[in-house]
């Protein structure tokens, strides 16, 4: 009896980091493009991002140690599929100098990406610039996120296609993504 308690505690402590987890989180929303302006860079214009994957509507950029590759971003309008970091989501920059309280200075920044830069600015002067989000993030047991995806070109697990699936998706360099990082690409 000693030894099944003790097989089902070790069970149940351990179940819950099994199961996919939702959260809500304050977070400072921003926006880029891939096609004109500031809010582009490199490899935005390529649509080649963080992950490997190809960069398409739908998709945001996070902070991997806050929000892993992979989890979903539930916006009031939008559910979105976190692919990409920067420099600016990691330093949360943005929060800190637009946040009037404390909660918002220490918010979570997540950038959505647009295709266009008409379409970005759009989004952006309709919606406030703190808004609460729910992060869902996945199963680890059945979905990973690589920096070359397994599943196809442009593909995710468990995520649907992007608009250019024929397009292949080659991964990037270690180094490449270093240096991505390191360059602030961010509007608003």
């Amino acid at each position: 009896m000693k030894q099944f308690l003790t097989a089902l505690i070790f069970v149940l402590l351990l179940a819950p980091a099994g199961f996919p987890r939702e959260q809500s989180v304050l977070a400072r929303i921003r926006v880029y493009w891939a096609s004109g302006g500031g809010g582009s860079d490199r490899w935005t214009r390529r649509h080649v991002c963080a992950t490997g994957v190809r960069l398409a509507a739908g998709h945001c950029a996070v902070d991997p140690r806050h929000i892993p590759y992979g989890s979903k971003v539930i916006l009031p309008d939008a559910t979105l599929l976190a692919v990409d970091t920067g420099s600016a989501v990691v330093n949360r920059k943005a929060a800190r100098r637009a946040g009037r309280t404390a909660m918002e200075r220490g918010a979570l920044v997540i950038d959505r990406f647009f295709e266009t830069k008409q379409q970005a600015l759009s989004w952006a002067s309709r919606n406030p610039y703190f808004m609460f989000v729910r992060v869902s993030t996945p199963d680890f047991r059945t979905t990973s996120v690589s920096r070359s995806p397994i599943t196809g070109p442009g593909q995710l697990l468990n995520s649907r296609p992007t608009t250019n699936a024929a397009t292949p998706s080659t991964p990037i360099p270690q180094q490449n993504v270093e240096q991505r990082q390191k360059s602030s690409r961010y509007a608003r």
